[in-house]
Order: structure tokens, then C-alpha cells, then sequence
């Protein structure tokens, strides 16, 4: 690129990715910062969801803010600047509930797969803008609807959209607007049905304004009577699913993990407001179990993802498998829900050596695996 030549590597790692760790978007991006010499000298740069650390690697001589909802992202980023010899300071990372408290004179926006943590982003970054902002909106165009621009004009400002390069698309704001932004509408909060609980969802939680057909059904077979069992919500979303294993198992020790900074906010204000802040939990936001010992858990309950970004496949959940077969104890259970077609027991299989199906229905698919000696 104009500013440097990199090496770049994607997280989680995966044996012989074919993925890269960017895209065309952020080539056009990059060249258009250099076309337009931008950042300027002493400029405060935001950069916004950087999947990989690509633009801020890149951009790291500028000391740029990266604002991000996903840990990996994070991890991602450091990994890649002492990749390349650049110090991890020259970068400061902000999670995405988190707001930079001065005025930015460069905002650079890779724009989500989700439009609601779009808006909500949107919102948020508003107080940090001026009239004199700079605002680039870049993605590749099969992800850039125009609900996007309207969006955007609507929160800050009219917009101008460049010709598209490699699929790649670019939009540039006026911030002309600011003051007309309203409050945010999140998190979204509705009743669990057959409960007196109520969920609240940040904007980047999938199906954050209802309860979503996969989880209705893995909660009408969750597992009962577990006394003082270590119990693992594994990619816990809202933390719907720990929640009501804690209230039905009152002695078990909960704790709720996923690599998305919102999710796991919405975990814990979820646990809290409905069972009350005496009672314990643990939190924890990071590459899956990375963090915990071996043979820790009893139980894990997991709903794995099948996509990161754009990227569709199986092998966020194949680590997902892996690492709960390291984390279990002997006996151990881990409950996983699926869809159909994904075809999860032949991994479990493979890894535990058995796998037992425990419902299912034309599309869900409920299976468990125990650890042995």
C-alpha cells in the first residue's frame, strides 16, 4: 500500500486460511487516504470496525484510535503490529461501548454487517464531531445497501459515494446534522416469554428484538439438577441460556463468555436485572476458552456461530469443540445446537468419541458429548 508494505494474519488461526486478513475495501480506502493526503500531520484519526488490524497497521504513524466490537479484532490488531515491528502503543483500542473524549478531525468507518450497530455507532461518535470532520464509509458494495447512505444522511450529514473499485465502495459525509441526533434506541428490551425476566440487547446482538427459533428450542431442553456444576455459556449472546440455568440450578457457577464486547455487557445487565446483583457470575469477553484451565467445567452449553464477517464456514465452531473437550473434566458434557445441515455430530464424534442426539426438529438440531478418561 502507499503507506508501507505489511504482513497480516487473520485470528482465529486456522491451518492453511485461504482468507486474508483484508479486503478491497480496505485497499481502496488506503489508496484514497494517500490520494488525498490524509490523515494530516497531528490529525485525531478514528478508525471504526477494522476486522483485522489492516488500517490500523497501516495508518499506525498517525497513533489512530481503533474502535471495535469484537475482542479478535483487538488481538488481531496487536498480533499484527509486532508482526510488523510497530509498537502496540501507536494504536489505542476502544471497545465498542466506549466513546473517544476528543474531537476527531478523521473518521474512517468499515461499515458492519449489521445496520443497527451502524446506527448505534452513529450515535455514539456524534458528540465527537464537528462540522469540520472528515467521514469516509468504506465496504464492499454486496455490503453496502442503500440503507447505508440513508442512514447516514439521516444521523449526520449528505453524502457523496465514489465510483466502485473491486466490488469496493466508498462513501464520504458532511457532518452537517449533529444536532438533530436523538437518543439511541439501545439496547432493545423485550419480555422472555413464559417468564416474569426481561431481555435487554446492545445493537450488535443477533435477534436483539426477539427471542430467536434456535434458542426458543434449545431452552425447552436444557439440562436440569446440576447442584454446584461448573457450567460454561459458550458464545452466550444476551445470556439467555446461562440465565435460565442459573435459576433453575441456583448452586451452579456460571459463566458467560463470547468474543463480542456487546454481547457480554448484555450478559451481565441481563443476569443482574433478573436475578439480582447478589448473585454470581463470571463474566468473561475473549477468544472463546482460550483463558480458562484444563479441566475446569462440567458443562458446556454452546450455540456456535457459523460466519465471521462475511466469511461463512464451521471453523470458529471446530475450535469451539476442541477447546471444550480441554476444558471439560472427565464426565463432562458439552451441548451443542445446530442447524441440520451443518452436520456438528460427526465433529463431535471424531473429537469425543461419541455423540448423542437429545431433540431435534426439521431444522435445529440438539447434540451432546461427554469427556472420558
Amino acid at each position: 500500500m502507499p503507506q508501507g508494505n505489511f504482513a497480516l494474519t487473520r485470528l482465529p488461526p486456522q491451518a492453511a486460511n485461504p482468507l486474508r486478513a483484508w479486503d478491497a475495501a480496505d485497499e481502496y480506502l488506503l489508496n484514497t487516504l494517500a490520494e488525498r493526503a490524509l490523515p494530516q500531520t497531528g490529525a485525531r484519526l478514528l478508525i471504526v470496525n477494522d476486522s483485522f488490524g489492516a488500517l490500523a497497521v497501516a495508518l499506525s504513524a498517525y497513533r489512530p484510535l481503533s474502535l471495535s466490537d469484537s475482542w479478535l479484532c483487538h488481538a488481531a490488531t496487536r498480533q499484527n503490529l509486532r508482526a510488523n515491528g510497530i509498537g502496540v502503543e501507536a494504536v489505542t483500542l476502544l471497545d465498542s461501548l466506549s466513546v473517544p473524549q476528543e474531537e476527531l478531525e478523521l473518521v474512517v468507518i468499515k461499515a458492519p454487517k449489521t445496520l443497527a450497530l451502524l446506527e448505534d455507532e452513529l450515535i455514539r461518535l456524534t458528540p465527537c464531531l464537528s462540522t469540520q470532520t472528515q467521514v469516509i464509509v468504506a465496504g464492499m458494495v454486496k455490503g453496502m445497501p442503500s440503507s447505508v447512505w440513508q442512514l447516514l444522511e439521516r444521523l449526520w450529514g449528505p453524502t457523496t459515494t465514489a465510483l466502485a473499485v473491486k466490488k469496493a465502495k466508498l462513501i464520504f459525509v458532511t457532518p452537517s446534522r449533529l444536532a438533530a441526533v436523538g437518543e439511541s434506541p439501545y439496547p432493545v428490551c423485550y419480555p422472555l416469554e413464559g417468564t416474569t425476566y426481561r431481555l435487554c440487547n446492545h445493537a450488535n446482538l443477533f435477534s436483539r428484538d426477539s427471542l430467536d427459533i434456535g434458542t426458543r428450542f434449545f431452552l425447552q431442553h436444557l439440562p436440569h439438577h446440576l447442584g454446584t456444576r461448573e457450567v460454561i455459556d459458550l458464545g452466550c449472546g444476551n445470556g439467555v441460556v446461562g440465565l435460565l440455568v442459573a435459576a433453575d440450578n441456583p448452586q451452579a457457577r456460571l459463566h458467560f463468555v463470547d468474543e463480542s464486547f456487546m454481547a457480554v455487557a448484555s450478559a451481565r445487565d441481563n443476569f443482574q436485572r433478573n436475578l439480582g446483583a447478589g448473585r454470581e457470575a463470571h463474566f468473561h469477553v475473549g477468544d472463546a476458552l482460550s483463558d480458562f484451565a484444563p479441566a475446569s467445567a462440567d458443562l458446556i452449553l454452546c450455540n456456535p456461530p457459523f460466519h465471521q464477517g462475511s466469511a461463512v464456514g464451521d471453523h470458529i465452531a471446530r475450535r469451539m469443540f476442541r477447546q471444550s473437550r480441554r476444558v471439560l473434566r472427565t464426565g463432562g458434557e458439552l451441548w451443542v445446537i445446530g442447524n441440520r445441515h451443518l452436520g456438528y455430530h460427526q465433529t463431535l464424534k471424531t473429537l469425543f468419541g461419541n455423540c448423542e442426539q437429545i431433540a431435534a426438529n426439521p431444522k435445529f438440531v440438539i447434540l451432546r458429548a461427554r469427556t472420558r478418561t
